[in-house]
């Protein structure tokens, strides 16, 4: 399971990519995890002020 970014809740303020260990995440505007990528660790759900990220 990969987390998914919520593009209606998304401010793409950056805090995510920043924390994310395996670089899954990529800007735009809205931000994107590529769940091939991602390792379903939630350290972008932990930080993420508007709370815009959740499991799939």
């Amino acid at each position: 399971m990969a987390y998914k970014i919520d593009p209606d809740t998304c401010i793409a303020c950056g805090t995510c990519i920043d924390e994310c260990p395996v670089s899954a995440i990529s800007a735009g505007d809205y931000y994107v995890i590529d769940p091939a990528k991602c390792t379903d660790c939630g350290t972008c759900a932990g930080v993420c002020p508007v709370e815009a990220i959740h499991p799939e």
